[in-house]
C-alpha cells in the first residue's frame, strides 16, 4: 500500500518540512467535532476537543493521540518539530510553558499536513509506504 498523493504544496510542507502561510490554513479557524488525521498516511493524531485558539495563525492543539507524535529538536536547538510516528510527515512544531491552557502545550500545526474526519464518520485506513 502507498501514501495518499499529495499536491505540490503539501509535499513541499509535509515532505520538505516548510511552513505555510500563517492565518491562511483551512483548519485555522475551525471548530467542529471530529478527529484530525496526518494527510500522508491517515494516521488519527489531534482530537477536535484537544484544538484551541492560540492567535498564532495555524491550528493548535494542546495534546496528541497516545505514541501518533514524534518530536524531534530543530538542529538550531530553538524549537521542536513534530512529526506523523507513523510515516514521518512534517506537522509542525511544539510549544511548552505559554500557559494557553492547563496542559501547557501547544502544538502549532500546518493545516496542509492535516485533515479532518467529522464525528461519525469511519476513519480511513491507515497506509504504508
Amino acid at each position: 500500500m502507498a501514501y495518499n498523493e499529495l499536491t505540490p504544496e503539501e509535499k513541499r510542507v509535509i515532505v520538505g518540512k516548510e511552513t505555510e502561510t500563517p492565518f491562511e490554513g483551512e483548519y485555522d479557524n475551525f471548530f467542529v467535532d471530529g478527529t484530525f488525521i496526518c494527510r500522508r498516511c491517515n494516521t488519527p493524531l489531534f482530537s477536535s476537543k484537544a484544538k484551541f485558539e492560540a492567535g498564532c495563525g495555524w491550528p493548535t492543539f494542546d495534546d496528541n493521540f497516545p505514541n501518533a507524535v514524534k518530536r524531534i529538536p530543530d538542529p538550531d536547538g530553538q524549537r521542536t518539530e513534530i512529526e506523523c510516528a507513523h510515516c514521518g510527515a512534517h506537522l509542525g512544531h511544539v510549544f511548552e510553558g505559554e500557559k494557553f491552557t492547563d496542559k501547557d502545550t501547544r502544538h502549532c500545526v500546518n493545516s496542509l499536513s492535516i485533515r479532518f474526519i467529522p464525528k461519525g464518520k469511519k476513519l480511513p485506513k491507515i497506509l504504508d509506504k
